[in-house]
């Protein structure tokens, strides 16, 4: 198996790779989606969705993005998740809750076989606004999945890396405070002017 990763500034863009993934015949079950996703939907109540804490989106949307519901991640609050990482991260919480260790979303990610400093970026990129797509995938699924991956415009890792390292960040801290609504939306206009001054 291997772990096949991209990180969207745009939620659609993300939402349409996971459509592409399951219409290539990768499983639902084998697909995750986190992010801060939109703000305006409205969320069913607890235990509507696969792990604990996490509530499922009303919408007609069907697989994987179906199930997807609400999850509360240290370091970067409230998303929209589903998945397999959803349980990952569900059960890292619980074990945070009961005293036990916890690697909470970069352990999540760097047990798939996620790079460590790749999974910094993309726990800060969601932190930040944006949304992570990962498929864990048999190795014949490989190419096929990162193909989609690549050709939906996915962020650069090492120039959002060095982005982030401009303003004095060096790795996603846990105990950060959220971003609200209007320091995403700040963010996000910025990360647009920067790509609009890129060659």
């Amino acid at each position: 198996m291997q772990t096949v990763t991209g990180l969207y500034d745009n939620y659609d863009d993300a939402r349409t790779v996971v459509n592409k993934l399951e219409d290539a015949g990768i499983s639902s079950s084998d697909i995750s989606i986190v992010g801060r996703g939109e703000t305006d939907k409205t969320y069913a109540g607890e235990g509507a969705a696969t792990g604990a804490g996490v509530g499922a989106v009303v919408g007609g949307a069907g697989g994987l993005l179906a199930g997807i519901g609400m999850l509360a991640i240290p370091g970067v609050g409230p998303v929209v998740a589903a998945g397999w990482l959803v349980s990952t991260l569900a059960g890292a919480a619980a074990g945070a809750a009961a005293g036990g260790a916890a690697g909470g979303i970069i352990g999540s990610l760097t047990d798939a076989g996620v790079d460590e400093d790749d999974a910094h970026v993309y726990a800060e990129g969601i932190r930040r606004g944006s949304t992570v797509v990962s498929a864990r995938v048999k190795d014949d699924q490989a190419i096929i999945a990162q193909s989609i991956i690549n050709d939906s415009a996915p962020v650069d890792v090492s120039a959002r890396r060095a982005l982030y390292r401009e303003e004095g960040w060096e790795r996603f801290d846990e105990t950060s405070p959220d971003f609200t609504e209007d320091e995403i939306a700040r963010e996000r206009d910025r990360i647009r002017g920067y790509r609009d001054q890129m060659p």
